[in-house]
């Protein structure tokens, strides 16, 4: 996501995050120069996206307890699914430090919650601040741990795993880890597919906000899988101002569509008209915001669907849009 020259931005900060993976040893030795032939940087980065790569620094023995404290708290309060029930188990992550990811990913937490009768099956994750002092870090493992953990709880035959992931992103790499200064790194496509098949999640309500975030579509579309994604492979998506309460996406499909009694699949294209008409007006290029339905996902969409509050939920923050003058 960016405010102005995104790419740009987008590539200085993934080459700089490359050069500490490269630095630390994270990325695999074949993706290095072979029988003599020099190092390609563009397919060291491909094969850093096949899996998660970050670099941090320990956290004090104080902060370390209290997010061991945090997550146990959060995992247990997770309910066991319910026998014959289309039960959705709700996971809610701000990845990036950054203030906008955190509120974005805490009042998702509610809307999705709500709107899917997921209370007591909700997580959220966060890092920095936006989502105050009571959420769990979203570290790379932590994200692992929730989702071993709603898959130990869920039943896949029956039930669904609903993920939203607000973050930066890159067209190669995937999603942007951040933790301020302590830690940075990456969850490429080719990863996040590989944690959702070890936890056995079969149905799948995937929602990525982030900048080229449909490099995601044709690693994790299958057919009882629904994928949306804020942009496509090879565009920005915007508002992500760490100043901000919403992103563009965040605020167009979470803040107000699926805060309707409207279809999720409805939401999804009112949301995408929404942000046409902003960056028409901003005069940017389209995001292009993407969906992929699998052909077996209205069996479980319908049943979540019926469950949408008959009353239209009340948008909060600042708005993401700000007219331009």
């Amino acid at each position: 996501m960016s405010r102005s020259h995104p790419k740009h931005a987008s590539f200085t900060r993934w080459r700089s995050l490359l050069a500490a993976v490269l630095a630390a040893g994270l990325i695999p030795a074949t993706a290095t120069g072979q029988f003599g032939r020099a190092p390609n940087p563009e397919a060291q980065m491909r094969a850093a996206a096949a899996r998660g790569t970050h670099v941090q620094s320990p956290l004090a023995p104080a902060q370390a307890l209290r997010q061991v404290n945090l997550m146990a708290t959060a995992l247990n309060s997770l309910q066991p699914q319910r026998p014959g029930v289309v039960d959705a188990y709700v996971i809610s992550i701000g990845f990036d430090s950054d203030g906008v990811f955190g509120r974005e990913a805490a009042e998702t937490g509610r809307v999705l919650s709500r709107r899917f009768d997921a209370e007591g099956r909700t997580i959220v994750l966060a890092n920095g601040t936006g989502a105050g002092d009571t959420v769990p870090m979203a570290d790379p493992n932590d994200v692992a741990a929730a989702l071993a953990r709603i898959g130990q709880l869920m039943d896949p035959a029956e039930d669904v795993l609903v993920l939203y992931v607000t973050t930066h992103g890159h067209w190669v790499t995937g999603l942007a880890w951040k933790d301020g200064s302590r830690g940075a790194g990456h969850l490429g496509p080719v990863y996040l597919a590989g944690l959702l098949d070890e936890i056995g999640a079969r149905n799948r309500l995937l929602i990525i906000s982030a900048c080229f975030s449909g490099v995601f579509v044709p690693i994790l579309e299958n057919d009882t899988s629904y994928v949306i994604t804020a942009a496509s492979s090879d565009r920005s998506s915007f508002g992500c101002d760490a100043r901000n309460d919403w992103t563009f996406f965040g605020d167009a499909l979470i803040n107000h569509a699926l805060r309707k009694p409207i279809g999720t699949q409805a939401a999804f294209v009112e949301a995408r008209e929404e942000i046409e008409g902003w960056e028409r007006s901003l005069r940017v290029p389209q995001s292009q915001p993407q969906q992929s339905k699998g052909r077996n996902v209205d069996r479980w969409l319908s049943v979540l669907d019926r469950r949408v509050p008959a009353e239209a939920g009340t948008p909060v923050g600042r708005p993401a849009y700000q007219p331009p003058g």
